[in-house]
């Protein structure tokens, strides 16, 4: 079995899932994302196998980018190309009002979410009860948008569209922010789509489709394109431990240090430390007795 994290493409058409369950096969390891992706969304899908899945919030909690086709002039009832088209507008749009609407989104701001995602309310999937009609109170959640800039325009064709790249945090709906937009705008928009460029460290140029891996784990390369789990934790300070207090936190026991990796004596990362105030104490142990 494998531990570390695989820098995958997810191509059109899977779904997060279905990258997992290939993975899974191919690297005979067990395996998890770090974030879903819709079917119709391409792009970076960091995959974390074996011991790796112990720290997937970590990396699902990164901030991401995203390059995003935005369609003005339609709304539809998902909120991007692959909806029902359930409100039109004839109103077109200027680079400058465009521009402008864009600054209100920068920063901590408010999202509701679509009904058309995974989020649970009442034990169901908000997705499974849009899909029976029923439409569901959302609360709004917090969001972080660092960076919003236009890479291309077509603003004389119809319907109007243009690319926005979107540096994010955690949780942000991009077709959500298209939505939004074009309410702003004075008109209705959806998201044409969506490709992700990066996920806290992973970057889609080093990022390998399946159909490669396919050939690396038939000709036993695999090695080469597992990443260690610490490259996913590079902002964290680093602590390494000899042989007599290995011991201790083999144990578990708090240390007096911030919050960092915690590396036994042959340089193995052992655990993730997080700050109490005081001491800073086990949060995901990844070093077992042997």
């Amino acid at each position: 079995m494998y531990n570390g994290i695989i820098n995958i493409y997810k191509e059109r058409g899977f779904t997060s899932n279905d990258v997992v369950q290939i993975v899974k096969r191919l690297t005979k390891s067990k395996a998890g994302h770090t974030g879903t992706l819709d079917p119709q969304a391409t792009g970076v899908l960091p995959i974390c196998l074996g011991k790796a899945t112990k720290i997937a919030d970590y990396i699902m909690g990164a901030d991401k980018q995203y390059i995003a086709k935005v369609v003005l002039g339609s709304a539809t009832d998902t909120q991007d190309a692959h909806g029902n088209v359930i409100e039109q507008s004839e109103k077109r749009a200027e680079q400058p009002e465009i521009l402008l609407a864009l600054e209100q989104f920068l920063g901590e701001i408010s999202q509701i979410p679509p009904m058309f995602s995974a989020i649970k309310v009442g034990g169901k999937r908000l997705y499974e009860q849009a899909r029976m009609g029923v439409e569901v109170e959302r609360k709004q959640r917090q969001i972080t948008i660092s960076n919003l800039e236009v890479a291309r325009w077509d603003l004389d064709a119809t319907p109007q569209t243009f690319v926005l790249r979107v540096d994010c945090s955690k949780g942000t709906y991009i077709r959500t922010l298209c939505h939004d937009l074009g309410e702003i705008l004075g008109t209705f928009a959806h998201m044409g789509e969506l490709l992700r460029t990066k996920s806290g460290n992973f970057m889609l140029d080093d990022a390998i489709t399946l159909g490669k891996l396919k050939k690396l784990a038939e000709s036993g390369g695999l090695e080469n394109i597992i990443m260690p789990m610490e490259s996913a934790l590079a902002h964290l300070p680093k602590i390494t431990m000899n042989i007599d207090s290995q011991k201790y936190i083999e144990n578990g026991n708090k240390l007096e240090f911030g919050q960092c990796l915690v590396f036994d004596h042959k340089g193995s990362l052992a655990g993730i430390y997080h700050s109490d105030g005081t001491h800073l104490r086990p949060k995901t142990m990844l070093l077992t007795k042997e």
